[in-house]
């Protein structure tokens, strides 16, 4: 366990599967979530601190605010967690909306203010390249699908079937991705558990793994992993005021979660193969 100089009175609280988690009294007596991790990749949390940011400048949805930022640490301000209001999840829709309409200056690179060209997103131990590329359906499909799959070849975490089929998705994928789009700012890990809310039902974003990417990714994982089905209509019928989304989008809800499936099956394993198997076969044609 890795604190800032100074904290006392730390205390374990849930935190994900990846990190360490602490609430923590500073050296100056406010209170913080401590995030931290022996293994921590170089530069990994002054990178999230800096997609918070970014995130947070549309001043469109609420980031918790960075007190200290260490090689092996991250300290944001406590949030004393509620649980997510009907007004608020409308409030979620609204913001992520116009949050992504703030762009990016590229599909990949975030440029979060002196960062090098290409900062890569992180994913628990995985590190994928945020090389900037001309389009959208080529960064998916370099930047993500292709990278994943290779490395899930080489663990074992899909079969020969599954990478041949991640690969036919690639080859085709101009095809697939729907209507062109400008870069949208993205959150990058947006699934459920990744929303929290405050003592009065509003909701904030945590842990993200920025980029500049399509809208319709976010959207996609919010849908994937489930947990919160009561609040998830009125989050999409929000955002859909805002800024609704172009034909076909329903069609490409799964092949946006094949990324985080991959991921989640090089991370875990388990049902996460199959799943992302499955959803590569489907669009494989």
């Amino acid at each position: 366990m890795s604190l800032p100089p100074g904290a006392a009175n730390a205390r374990r609280v849930g935190g994900g599967d990846i990190n360490e988690a602490w609430r923590v009294t500073l050296a100056d007596g406010g209170t913080a979530f401590v995030k931290t991790r022996a293994d921590a990749g170089s530069g990994e949390y002054e990178a999230e601190a800096k997609g918070l940011a970014w995130l947070a400048e549309p001043g469109a949805l609420r980031m918790p605010r960075v007190l200290e930022v260490g090689d092996d640490y991250l300290a944001l301000e406590w949030i004393e967690p509620g649980r997510l209001q009907a007004t608020g999840s409308e409030e979620l829709g609204r913001g992520l909306a116009a949050t992504h309409a703030a762009g990016a200056s590229d599909f990949g690179d975030p440029q979060l203010g002196d960062s090098r060209p290409g900062v890569p997103s992180r994913f628990g131990s995985l590190s994928l390249s945020n090389e900037p590329t001309a389009d959208w359906p080529s960064f998916y499909a370099e930047r993500r699908l292709r990278p994943l799959a290779a490395l899930a070849q080489e663990r074992g975490a899909l079969s020969d079937t599954g990478v041949r089929a991640v690969e036919r998705v690639c080859a085709r994928i101009t095809e697939l991705a729907g209507p062109a789009e400008p870069p949208a700012r993205l959150h990058g890990d947006l699934w459920g558990g990744n929303v929290m809310a405050d003592t009065e039902g509003r909701p904030w974003l945590i842990d993200p793994s920025a980029y500049g990417g399509h809208r319709e990714v976010d959207l996609a994982m919010l849908r994937l992993f489930g947990g919160w089905a009561g609040t998830q209509s009125r989050v999409f019928a929000a955002y859909a005021e805002v800024a609704p989304l172009t034909d076909g989008w329903e069609d490409r809800v799964q092949l946006w979660q094949l990324l985080p499936l991959l991921v989640h099956a090089l991370l875990f394993g388990g049902s996460y193969q199959a799943a992302a198997e499955r959803i590569a076969l489907h669009y494989a044609g």
